[in-house]
């Protein structure tokens, strides 16, 4: 697996297409749900890529503090491709979006909106849920908490 972090403006156009077609092909088909994924927060977004053999297989967004949330970098669009789930690469990608927060962007406050079912992979990760349930587009989401503070 080759990882890239890039910044909107350093993909080229082909990545920007895996990108957009992975999160299309799972959140509004594979998922069913009927939403605008481009959302005008791609350009100031860290783009995280996990290619295999040319084929973008997971994906997150790092979004700085400030965009969404005034305490919080936010990682959201984690996805991986239908095709390779349960052998570790959601775990993998996690890992190097969140190291790349801490040890980059030196940020130790990262949240997630995680869909309600995945909670337990979550935390297993580090993440704390704050707060009820709530939807989103749908679907039950929990507000998730990483902080690295000490």
């Amino acid at each position: 697996m080759v990882w890239s972090f890039k910044s909107f403006d350093k993909l080229v156009v082909q990545e920007l297409y895996d990108l957009l077609k992975l999160r299309s092909d799972v959140f509004v088909v594979e998922q069913n749900c009927i939403y605008s994924d481009q959302d005008d927060k791609d350009q100031e977004a860290i783009h995280v890529l996990g290619y295999k053999r040319n084929r973008l297989l997971a994906y997150a967004r790092i979004l700085p503090i400030g965009l969404v949330e005034e305490r919080y970098t936010v990682l959201g669009r984690i996805v991986t491709h239908q095709t390779i789930r349960g052998i570790g690469l959601g775990k993998e990608l996690v890992r190097k979006s969140t190291d790349y927060c801490q040890h980059t962007l030196k940020e130790s406050n990262i949240k997630i909106s995680a869909q309600s079912h995945l909670k337990n992979f979550y935390q297993k990760q580090g993440f704390i849920k704050k707060g009820g349930d709530y939807l989103e587009d749908g679907i039950p989401h929990c507000a998730m908490i990483l902080s690295t503070n000490g």
